[in-house]
Protein backbone atom coordinates (compact mmCIF):
# COMPACT_ATOMS: atom_id res chain seq x y z
CA UNK A 1 0.00 0.00 0.00
CA UNK A 2 1.26 3.47 -1.00
CA UNK A 3 0.97 7.03 1.27
CA UNK A 4 -2.15 8.17 1.83
CA UNK A 5 -1.49 11.11 -0.79
CA UNK A 6 -1.77 8.57 -3.71
CA UNK A 7 -4.75 6.49 -4.99
CA UNK A 8 -4.59 3.57 -2.61
CA UNK A 9 -7.24 0.42 -2.24
CA UNK A 10 -7.85 -0.16 1.30
CA UNK A 11 -9.78 -3.72 2.15
CA UNK A 12 -11.90 -3.39 5.05
CA UNK A 13 -13.83 -6.34 6.75
CA UNK A 14 -16.89 -6.67 8.69
CA UNK A 15 -19.23 -8.42 9.92
CA UNK A 16 -22.59 -8.89 7.44
CA UNK A 17 -25.23 -8.46 10.00
CA UNK A 18 -27.62 -5.19 9.41
CA UNK A 19 -25.89 -3.32 12.59
CA UNK A 20 -21.81 -4.15 11.56
CA UNK A 21 -22.97 -2.98 7.68
CA UNK A 22 -24.87 0.48 8.76
CA UNK A 23 -21.98 0.98 11.05
CA UNK A 24 -19.38 0.40 8.38
CA UNK A 25 -21.27 2.77 6.55
CA UNK A 26 -20.55 5.53 8.80
CA UNK A 27 -17.11 4.38 8.67
CA UNK A 28 -16.86 4.27 5.21
CA UNK A 29 -18.53 7.73 4.66
CA UNK A 30 -15.49 9.26 6.82
CA UNK A 31 -13.06 7.28 5.68
CA UNK A 32 -13.98 8.50 1.59
CA UNK A 33 -14.72 12.02 2.60
CA UNK A 34 -11.49 12.32 3.97
CA UNK A 35 -9.39 10.16 0.96
CA UNK A 36 -11.78 10.86 -2.16
CA UNK A 37 -9.19 9.36 -4.26
CA UNK A 38 -9.16 6.41 -2.32
CA UNK A 39 -10.94 3.01 -3.04
CA UNK A 40 -12.77 1.29 0.15
CA UNK A 41 -13.72 -2.21 -0.55
CA UNK A 42 -16.21 -3.79 1.83
CA UNK A 43 -15.61 -7.23 2.69
CA UNK A 44 -18.10 -9.30 4.59
CA UNK A 45 -16.58 -11.78 7.02
CA UNK A 46 -19.03 -14.55 8.15
CA UNK A 47 -17.78 -15.18 12.28
CA UNK A 48 -17.99 -18.70 14.11
CA UNK A 49 -20.43 -16.90 16.32
CA UNK A 50 -22.98 -15.97 13.42
CA UNK A 51 -22.85 -19.76 12.50
CA UNK A 52 -22.91 -20.79 16.02
CA UNK A 53 -26.64 -20.99 17.65
CA UNK A 54 -25.42 -22.33 21.18
CA UNK A 55 -23.43 -20.99 24.28
CA UNK A 56 -20.31 -18.40 22.74
CA UNK A 57 -18.63 -20.66 26.03
CA UNK A 58 -18.75 -23.93 23.52
CA UNK A 59 -16.88 -22.17 20.59
CA UNK A 60 -14.30 -20.41 22.51
CA UNK A 61 -16.29 -17.00 23.71
CA UNK A 62 -15.78 -13.65 22.59
CA UNK A 63 -13.40 -14.39 19.93
CA UNK A 64 -15.85 -16.33 17.96
CA UNK A 65 -16.68 -13.24 16.34
CA UNK A 66 -12.75 -11.96 15.66
CA UNK A 67 -11.33 -15.25 14.80
CA UNK A 68 -12.02 -15.41 11.38
CA UNK A 69 -11.88 -11.47 10.74
CA UNK A 70 -8.16 -11.85 12.43
CA UNK A 71 -7.04 -14.56 9.88
CA UNK A 72 -8.23 -12.30 7.26
CA UNK A 73 -6.10 -9.44 8.75
CA UNK A 74 -2.99 -11.63 9.59
CA UNK A 75 -3.39 -13.22 6.09
CA UNK A 76 -3.61 -10.21 4.00
CA UNK A 77 -6.95 -10.79 2.85
CA UNK A 78 -7.99 -7.02 4.07
CA UNK A 79 -6.17 -3.83 5.38
CA UNK A 80 -8.63 -3.58 8.14
CA UNK A 81 -11.88 -4.70 10.21
CA UNK A 82 -14.43 -2.97 12.00
CA UNK A 83 -16.44 -4.37 15.31
CA UNK A 84 -18.06 -3.11 18.21
CA UNK A 85 -15.55 -2.22 21.28
CA UNK A 86 -17.35 -4.54 23.38
CA UNK A 87 -17.09 -7.62 21.36
CA UNK A 88 -13.51 -7.44 20.62
CA UNK A 89 -11.52 -10.13 23.22
CA UNK A 90 -8.21 -7.80 25.30
CA UNK A 91 -4.95 -8.19 24.07
CA UNK A 92 -4.35 -11.22 26.49
CA UNK A 93 -7.25 -13.44 24.80
CA UNK A 94 -6.51 -12.28 21.12
CA UNK A 95 -3.85 -12.94 17.77
CA UNK A 96 -0.86 -11.26 18.03
CA UNK A 97 -0.17 -8.51 15.54
CA UNK A 98 -3.38 -6.67 15.45
CA UNK A 99 -3.59 -3.23 17.00
CA UNK A 100 -6.42 -0.33 16.66
CA UNK A 101 -5.92 1.90 14.22
CA UNK A 102 -9.34 4.24 14.17
CA UNK A 103 -11.71 4.69 17.39
CA UNK A 104 -14.85 6.48 16.35
CA UNK A 105 -16.88 8.38 18.85
CA UNK A 106 -18.19 7.14 21.76
CA UNK A 107 -22.38 6.45 21.70
CA UNK A 108 -24.79 5.74 24.14
CA UNK A 109 -23.03 3.70 26.33
CA UNK A 110 -26.43 2.40 28.06
CA UNK A 111 -28.84 -0.77 27.85
CA UNK A 112 -32.41 -1.08 27.39
CA UNK A 113 -35.42 -2.93 27.92
CA UNK A 114 -37.11 -3.92 24.74
CA UNK A 115 -41.01 -5.94 25.02
CA UNK A 116 -42.44 -7.64 22.15
CA UNK A 117 -44.28 -5.13 19.58
CA UNK A 118 -47.60 -3.69 20.86
CA UNK A 119 -46.83 -4.45 24.60
CA UNK A 120 -47.71 -1.88 26.94
CA UNK A 121 -44.37 -0.17 28.54
CA UNK A 122 -42.95 -1.38 31.72
CA UNK A 123 -39.84 -1.36 33.42
CA UNK A 124 -37.59 -3.93 35.09
CA UNK A 125 -39.22 -3.48 38.64
CA UNK A 126 -42.49 -3.38 37.23
CA UNK A 127 -42.28 -7.04 35.34
CA UNK A 128 -43.97 -10.16 37.31
CA UNK A 129 -41.96 -12.66 38.69
CA UNK A 130 -40.99 -15.07 36.63
CA UNK A 131 -40.64 -13.43 33.72
CA UNK A 132 -38.20 -14.77 31.12
CA UNK A 133 -35.96 -11.87 30.24
CA UNK A 134 -33.70 -12.58 27.29
CA UNK A 135 -29.44 -11.79 27.20
CA UNK A 136 -26.36 -14.20 26.83
CA UNK A 137 -23.98 -11.25 28.51
CA UNK A 138 -22.97 -12.64 31.51
CA UNK A 139 -22.58 -8.66 32.95
CA UNK A 140 -26.11 -8.75 32.46
CA UNK A 141 -27.27 -11.80 33.69
CA UNK A 142 -25.13 -11.12 37.11
CA UNK A 143 -27.40 -8.03 37.38
CA UNK A 144 -30.55 -8.90 36.61
CA UNK A 145 -29.83 -11.72 39.69
CA UNK A 146 -28.66 -9.18 41.99
CA UNK A 147 -31.08 -6.26 40.82
CA UNK A 148 -34.34 -7.97 40.40
CA UNK A 149 -34.26 -11.77 41.44
CA UNK A 150 -37.82 -12.52 40.85
CA UNK A 151 -37.03 -12.64 37.28
CA UNK A 152 -35.45 -15.52 35.14
CA UNK A 153 -33.06 -14.73 33.12
CA UNK A 154 -32.65 -16.95 29.60
CA UNK A 155 -29.72 -16.83 27.30
CA UNK A 156 -30.44 -16.23 23.62
CA UNK A 157 -28.38 -15.73 20.81
CA UNK A 158 -28.84 -14.08 17.14
CA UNK A 159 -28.18 -10.46 15.38
CA UNK A 160 -30.15 -8.05 17.08
CA UNK A 161 -32.63 -7.31 14.06
CA UNK A 162 -33.38 -11.34 14.17
CA UNK A 163 -34.11 -10.87 17.88
CA UNK A 164 -36.01 -8.71 17.57
CA UNK A 165 -38.64 -10.70 15.37
CA UNK A 166 -38.46 -13.43 17.09
CA UNK A 167 -39.33 -11.52 20.04
CA UNK A 168 -42.34 -10.27 18.51
CA UNK A 169 -43.28 -13.43 16.87
CA UNK A 170 -43.12 -15.02 19.74
CA UNK A 171 -40.50 -17.73 18.85
CA UNK A 172 -37.26 -16.14 20.85
CA UNK A 173 -38.24 -18.13 24.12
CA UNK A 174 -38.39 -15.32 26.27
CA UNK A 175 -41.05 -12.51 27.34
CA UNK A 176 -38.82 -9.60 27.00
CA UNK A 177 -34.59 -8.97 26.10
CA UNK A 178 -31.79 -6.61 26.98
CA UNK A 179 -30.39 -4.90 23.92
CA UNK A 180 -27.70 -2.00 24.08
CA UNK A 181 -29.74 1.42 23.59
CA UNK A 182 -26.61 2.29 20.84
CA UNK A 183 -27.54 -1.27 18.73
CA UNK A 184 -31.13 -0.02 18.59
CA UNK A 185 -30.56 3.45 17.30
CA UNK A 186 -28.26 2.12 14.73
CA UNK A 187 -31.01 -0.18 13.69
CA UNK A 188 -33.38 2.48 13.69
CA UNK A 189 -35.89 1.04 16.66
CA UNK A 190 -35.16 3.14 19.60
CA UNK A 191 -38.57 3.39 20.01
CA UNK A 192 -38.33 -0.18 21.35
CA UNK A 193 -36.68 1.02 24.11
CA UNK A 194 -39.67 0.59 27.26
CA UNK A 195 -36.90 1.54 29.89
CA UNK A 196 -33.37 3.09 29.21
CA UNK A 197 -31.43 1.42 31.87
CA UNK A 198 -29.67 3.91 34.75
CA UNK A 199 -25.76 3.49 33.79
CA UNK A 200 -24.80 4.22 37.32
CA UNK A 201 -26.71 0.74 39.06
CA UNK A 202 -27.29 -0.76 35.36
CA UNK A 203 -23.11 -0.98 34.74
CA UNK A 204 -22.55 -0.66 31.01
CA UNK A 205 -19.85 -2.97 29.07
CA UNK A 206 -16.53 -2.00 28.89
CA UNK A 207 -15.85 -0.52 25.37
CA UNK A 208 -19.51 -0.25 25.13
CA UNK A 209 -21.50 2.24 22.36
CA UNK A 210 -18.04 2.34 20.40
CA UNK A 211 -16.60 1.22 17.07
CA UNK A 212 -13.28 0.78 16.55
CA UNK A 213 -11.11 -0.55 13.09
CA UNK A 214 -8.02 -2.86 13.61
CA UNK A 215 -4.92 -3.27 11.47
CA UNK A 216 -1.52 -5.74 11.37
CA UNK A 217 0.45 -4.33 13.32
CA UNK A 218 3.41 -3.85 10.96
CA UNK A 219 0.98 -2.61 8.72
CA UNK A 220 2.58 1.41 8.97
CA UNK A 221 0.24 2.60 5.57
CA UNK A 222 -2.99 1.68 6.39
CA UNK A 223 -2.13 2.54 10.14
CA UNK A 224 -1.08 6.03 9.09
CA UNK A 225 -4.15 5.86 7.16
CA UNK A 226 -6.62 5.16 9.81
CA UNK A 227 -5.10 7.46 12.71
CA UNK A 228 -6.85 10.92 11.91
CA UNK A 229 -9.95 8.94 11.81
CA UNK A 230 -9.94 8.61 15.43
CA UNK A 231 -12.05 10.78 17.78
CA UNK A 232 -9.35 11.42 20.30
CA UNK A 233 -11.44 11.42 23.91
CA UNK A 234 -13.10 8.14 22.99
CA UNK A 235 -9.91 6.68 22.34
CA UNK A 236 -8.61 7.70 26.17
CA UNK A 237 -11.83 6.20 27.85
CA UNK A 238 -11.58 2.79 25.42
CA UNK A 239 -7.68 2.76 26.33
CA UNK A 240 -8.50 3.18 30.21
CA UNK A 241 -11.73 0.59 29.70
CA UNK A 242 -9.90 -2.18 28.34
CA UNK A 243 -6.85 -2.20 30.61
CA UNK A 244 -9.20 -2.48 33.58
CA UNK A 245 -10.21 -5.51 31.95
CA UNK A 246 -7.22 -6.84 30.53
CA UNK A 247 -5.97 -6.48 34.20
CA UNK A 248 -8.56 -8.65 35.51
CA UNK A 249 -7.94 -11.18 32.28
CA UNK A 250 -11.86 -10.47 31.94
CA UNK A 251 -13.63 -11.58 28.31
CA UNK A 252 -17.23 -12.51 26.94
CA UNK A 253 -17.58 -14.40 29.84
CA UNK A 254 -16.80 -12.40 32.22
CA UNK A 255 -19.08 -10.58 34.53
CA UNK A 256 -17.50 -7.05 34.74
CA UNK A 257 -18.07 -3.27 34.18
CA UNK A 258 -15.41 -0.75 33.17
CA UNK A 259 -16.57 2.39 32.23
CA UNK A 260 -13.91 5.59 32.15
CA UNK A 261 -15.44 9.12 32.10
CA UNK A 262 -13.37 12.31 31.19
CA UNK A 263 -13.00 15.54 32.28
CA UNK A 264 -12.19 17.55 29.66
CA UNK A 265 -11.11 20.64 32.06
CA UNK A 266 -8.78 19.29 33.84
CA UNK A 267 -7.39 16.24 31.78
CA UNK A 268 -8.44 13.42 34.16
CA UNK A 269 -9.81 10.32 33.20
CA UNK A 270 -11.42 8.37 35.97
CA UNK A 271 -12.68 4.15 35.87
CA UNK A 272 -15.12 3.13 37.49
CA UNK A 273 -14.46 -0.45 37.51
CA UNK A 274 -16.79 -3.72 39.33
CA UNK A 275 -16.57 -7.56 38.83
CA UNK A 276 -20.23 -8.66 39.75
CA UNK A 277 -21.13 -11.94 41.83
CA UNK A 278 -22.69 -14.08 38.71
CA UNK A 279 -24.66 -15.65 41.50
CA UNK A 280 -26.52 -11.90 42.69
CA UNK A 281 -24.19 -11.49 45.35
CA UNK A 282 -22.64 -8.12 46.31
CA UNK A 283 -20.03 -6.78 43.54
CA UNK A 284 -16.49 -6.04 44.28
CA UNK A 285 -15.89 -2.01 43.12
CA UNK A 286 -13.39 0.40 42.40
CA UNK A 287 -11.90 3.55 41.00
CA UNK A 288 -8.95 5.22 39.80
CA UNK A 289 -8.48 8.54 38.30
CA UNK A 290 -4.95 10.19 36.33
CA UNK A 291 -4.29 12.53 33.73
CA UNK A 292 -5.55 11.31 30.55
CA UNK A 293 -2.01 10.57 28.83
CA UNK A 294 -2.00 8.02 31.23
CA UNK A 295 -5.48 6.37 30.37
CA UNK A 296 -3.94 2.68 30.18
CA UNK A 297 -2.42 3.02 33.63
CA UNK A 298 -5.51 4.04 35.52
CA UNK A 299 -7.18 1.64 33.99
CA UNK A 300 -4.20 -0.90 35.43
CA UNK A 301 -5.19 0.32 38.38
CA UNK A 302 -8.48 0.07 38.03
CA UNK A 303 -8.66 -3.33 37.64
CA UNK A 304 -5.56 -4.13 40.19
CA UNK A 305 -7.37 -2.47 42.72
CA UNK A 306 -10.40 -5.55 42.26
CA UNK A 307 -7.88 -8.15 42.07
CA UNK A 308 -6.43 -6.82 45.51
CA UNK A 309 -10.09 -7.17 47.00
CA UNK A 310 -10.09 -10.42 45.75
CA UNK A 311 -12.07 -10.95 42.69
CA UNK A 312 -10.50 -13.87 41.32
CA UNK A 313 -12.92 -15.30 43.47
CA UNK A 314 -15.76 -13.93 41.78
CA UNK A 315 -13.89 -14.10 38.16
CA UNK A 316 -13.54 -17.84 38.56
CA UNK A 317 -17.18 -18.28 39.02
CA UNK A 318 -17.81 -16.72 35.80
CA UNK A 319 -16.12 -18.35 33.41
Amino acid sequence: MTSSTTLTTVRLGTRPSPMALEQTTRFADAFRTRYPQAVLDIVEIVSAGDQHGGPLSAIGGKGAFTRNADRYLLDGLVQATIACAKDVPGPHDRSPGIIIGAVLPREDTRDALVLPAGHPAATLAELPPGTRVGTSAPRRSALLKALHPKLVQVPIRGNADSRLSKLDEGTLGVDVMIAALAGLRRLGHEDRASEILDPTVWLPAAGAGTVIVEHRADDLATGELLAPLTHGPTRILLDAERAALATLHGGCLTAASAHATLDAASGVVTVHATVLDPTGGDPLRACASGPSTSAHEVGQDAGQQLLDAGAERLLGRSA
